[in-house]
């Protein structure tokens, strides 16, 4: 079994759980390259937001395990933090990436009409 990553072209855009007819009109504006750019940019944006978030879940934890108090175990939670937020982004995340996303693609559709 596969899984095919869902893009934007692929989806009805909605908006606060309405068909968003404004997005629509804007993607057909707007190139695919620069649609691809602003979804990677948003995406980039929720992963830096859950990292931080995942940041300060962790931050108190102390004993043994995974999360422990050791010497390096600073560096290791940060790079695992960060490829959990990685993954929950590209999994869809919590909603953030799909708001940013809207905002450069209206604004790059006003500027060509």
């Amino acid at each position: 079994m596969s899984i095919v990553p869902v893009t934007y072209s692929h989806v009805a855009p909605s908006y606060n759980g309405r068909p968003d007819i404004a997005l629509t009109e804007a993607l057909a504006q707007v190139s695919p390259k620069a649609q691809a750019k602003a979804h990677k940019s948003a995406q980039d944006f929720e992963a830096m937001f859950l990292n931080s978030m995942f940041s300060q879940m962790t931050s108190g934890l102390k004993g043994d395990g995974p999360f422990g108090d050791t010497v390096g175990t600073g560096v290791w939670r940060s790079m695992l933090t960060d490829q959990y937020a990685q993954t929950v982004a590209k999994a869809g995340g919590v909603g953030i990436a799909s708001d940013v996303f809207r905002t450069p693609i209206l604004q790059q559709a006003n500027r060509a009409a």
